[in-house]
């Protein structure tokens, strides 16, 4: 037996119906929010995600890279915002536009162990707003992270946030934080070793590295920044004040991807069973990645959200985000010239925007009853030899019990009636 890759999973029809509520659910409010579908391809070419510029393990080791037949190196997306940043520039979104709002959904690919809500591959829900360094940008796209999760009824939500800084900002921090972590070259692991000069913030978010002491009580980025990116810092948090939006100051939070700068955040609940494990979503904003790309010299910001995760989220607090919807109807016949009645009737019914079904397996009319109460519909309609001589139907209410003989005009009331 052939079994699905490691790390993957199949999503099946009763998962599926809440998945897609949970999809359309998120697609409305952006949409109330002003914010408009992209869709991007679930490849790239490689050097959208392989920059000199982006060292984050995330990109570095977990990528699915590949050559195609014409020699060319493609990459499964990790995530969703550098290959939005491209179609971005690549159809000139930024003409006369001011602020562009997207948001994006879709499957992502990582290399990396499979966990408790970490796939190899793995759906990403994500918001971009791109087309200006402003403060008041940055507090919207966390209120609405912050709406995001408070509208699926997770309880004790909270913000943390904190500043990279700008790019002088970020420059010293490194120069500290690589004379700070030299002395202790020899305890880290070999990536955090090289990291020391090529990118030292990594370090703090090491997976191996970071619990270990002298790494927690390493220089915060707060303690550098300039005094433009200070106040930049405290606009965005007065912002949120004004929008009583809940959050903390997290001085230990970098983000995984080193395309941020200034304001950087993640979005918690309380959740069952998950203890620290509760962060459900983040983002941050982002200086030099438009430019990086080709395009102009453009800020955003963004946020994503794993679409595991907030199922899983909703699952532990039993939250019902799929209401059932039950079928109309289920047909049932004797024999084949009932059977073809039935069918026409089936197709009529559905095109009228009815939920139906029929039996295709020759069964007598007592197993196609057996299955009928398996489908769970709100009415039996029953097609019978006396049925088509008399041009009626017999309608039963699976609920009541109660069965009459009804016309075609009064069957197509009666299923309107419980729509």
């Amino acid at each position: 037996m052939i079994q699905k890759p490691k790390g993957t999973y199949d999503l099946l029809p009763e998962e599926t119906i809440k998945y897609r509520a949970l999809e359309n659910h998120l697609i409305k409010l952006l949409e109330n929010y002003g914010y408009e579908e992209i869709r991007t391809p679930i490849f790239e070419h490689s050097n959208v995600f392989h920059r000199e510029s982006e060292l984050s393990d995330m990109v570095v080791k977990e990528t699915y890279n590949f050559l195609d037949k014409a020699n060319r190196s493609l990459t499964l997306r990790p995530e969703g915002t550098a290959g939005v940043i491209r179609s971005y520039i690549e159809n000139k979104l930024y003409a006369n536009r001011g602020i562009t709002k997207l948001f994006y959904l879709g499957p992502n690919f990582r290399y990396e162990r499979p966990q408790k809500g970490r796939y190899r591959q793995f759906y990403q829900f994500g918001v971009e707003a791109i087309g200006a360094k402003s403060a008041s940008l940055d507090a919207e796209i966390i209120a609405l992270s912050y709406k995001i999760i408070t509208s699926l009824n997770l309880k004790q939500v909270k913000v943390k946030i904190n500043s990279l800084g700008d790019i002088a900002s970020r420059t010293e921090y490194k120069k500290i934080l690589t004379n700070y972590f030299l002395p202790y070259k020899e305890k880290l692991c070999p990536d955090c070793q090289n990291r020391i000069t090529q990118n030292p913030i990594r370090i703090l978010d090491c997976k191996i590295d970071q619990g270990q002491t002298f790494v927690k009580n390493a220089p915060r980025p707060l303690e550098y920044l300039t005094p433009e990116a200070l106040a930049y810092f405290n606009d965005v948090l007065g912002y949120l004040d004004s929008m009583d939006i809940i959050y903390e100051i997290d001085d230990r939070l970098v983000r995984g991807l080193d395309y941020y700068g200034h304001t950087v955040f993640e979005v918690e609940a309380h959740i069952k069973g998950f203890g620290a494990q509760n962060i459900l979503g983040g983002g941050g904003h982002y200086e030099s990645l438009v430019s990086e790309l080709g395009g102009p010299e453009i800020s955003g910001v963004g946020v994503a959200f794993g679409m595991e995760r907030l199922m899983q989220a909703i699952d532990a607090e039993k939250i019902v985000i799929a209401k059932e919807q039950r079928p109309d109807f289920y047909l049932l016949y004797f024999d084949e010239t009932t059977k073809k009645a039935a069918l026409s009737l089936l197709i009529e019914l559905r095109d009228l925007g009815f939920k139906g079904d029929i039996d295709h397996l020759e069964r007598s009319f007592k197993n196609q009853l057996k299955q009928a109460i398996n489908y769970n519909p709100k009415y039996l309609i029953i097609i019978g030899e006396d049925e088509l001589k008399e041009d009626y139907y017999t309608v039963k209410d699976v609920s009541t019990e109660q069965q009459e003989k009804l016309t075609y005009e009064q069957l197509i009331k009666k299923l309107g009636a419980v729509k």
